[in-house]
This record gives C-alpha cells, sequence and structure tokens, in this order.
C-alpha cells in the first residue's frame, strides 16, 4: 500500500496496491500491522458502518466531542469528495481542511483521526460509503458543523445546492463549535 501525509499532517491518504486481469481484481482493503505502521500509532476499530447517498447529498461536519472517532474512510459504490476538518484548538493546522476523491474506480481511503470534523458530499449518482470507527457512535456527543461555514472556505465541488439533512443544514459556526483543546 502506499501512503501519503496530506496538508494536515495527521491526515492519511491511503492507496492499496490492487491486482487486477481480465477476470476482475483483487486488494487487501485492510491490514492492522501496515495501518499501524503506516500512521506510526495503535489503533483499534469497534465499529464498522456503512451508508447510502443518493447524489447531491452532503454529509456533515460531524464529529464526536467525547469520545472521539478516528475514521477510516473509503467508497464501494460511486465518489465522494471527502473533507477532514483539524478541530484541535492545540493543533498548528487547527481550522484547516485537507479533501480527497475516494471512490469505488481509484480505491482510495481516508485515514481521519479523532480531533477532526469529518464530512463528505457524493459526485456520482449514488454512493455507498463504509468506514471503521475508533470509538462508538454516542448521539448525545455529535456535533456538527456548517458545511458552508465562511471561516472553512472548503472549496466543495458541488454543481447544485448540496441535500441536507435537517441536522446538517442547522450545524454550528466553525467559530461558535465546541472544538478539542
Amino acid at each position: 500500500m502506499n501512503v501519503t501525509r496530506l496538508a494536515i499532517p495527521d491526515v492519511f491518504l491511503i492507496e492499496p496496491r490492487v491486482f487486477g486481469d481480465d477476470r476482475g481484481f483483487f486488494f487487501e482493503s485492510f491490514n492492522q500491522r501496515q495501518f499501524e505502521q503506516a500512521i506510526n500509532r495503535d489503533v483499534t476499530f469497534v465499529q464498522s458502518n456503512h451508508s447510502r447517498s443518493a447524489q447531491h447529498v452532503l454529509r456533515g461536519l460531524h464529529y464526536q466531542i467525547k469520545q472521539p472517532q478516528g475514521k477510516l474512510v473509503r467508497v464501494v459504490v460511486g465518489e465522494v469528495f471527502d473533507v477532514a476538518v483539524d478541530i484541535r484548538r492545540s493543533s498548528p493546522t487547527f481550522g484547516q481542511w485537507a479533501g480527497e476523491i475516494l471512490s469505488a474506480e481509484n480505491k482510495k481511503q481516508l485515514w481521519v483521526p479523532e480531533g477532526f470534523a469529518h464530512g463528505f458530499v457524493v459526485l456520482s449518482d449514488n454512493t455507498e460509503f463504509l468506514y471503521k470507527t475508533t470509538d462508538y457512535w454516542a448521539p448525545e456527543h455529535e456535533r456538527c458543523i456548517l458545511w458552508n461555514d465562511p471561516d472553512l472556505a472548503i472549496n466543495w465541488p458541488v454543481s447544485a445546492a448540496p441535500i441536507l439533512s435537517d441536522k446538517d443544514a442547522g450545524g454550528s459556526t466553525f467559530k461558535a463549535a465546541e472544538v478539542f483543546l
């Protein structure tokens, strides 16, 4: 696998080695030992999630202020633009974001560590999105930052108004958001 640090050094793009021929393809989508060596820390995943979304759906920017979740995300159908926002006040990259196209075709994965808000917008007709988390979902600790907050200035590749949940439409501004120390 090829691992690349993004503009925010704690966020990694992971590209597996894909073996293909006229029968199809094979790749190892996760290897605990290689993953931990690549990000230089021990990680335990406790939950796996699978979502399906239609084109123009934007989910995020989500995080849990307590029981923070690190996420290893990938797409198995379709294509998304995936974003991680550093919300660790003590970080030199506080308030900065990194984004990547993840698709079933490119098979790339993104490691979004604890202390980040996360979101994605669907670029294809529909998408199936898989992610492993390092802690359990805790709705009482879940928070949301507005996807289009001007202080974050995320360059979402949207060609139409995104489809949002009520929670996402009512997210907090970045300045007012609860963040990590």
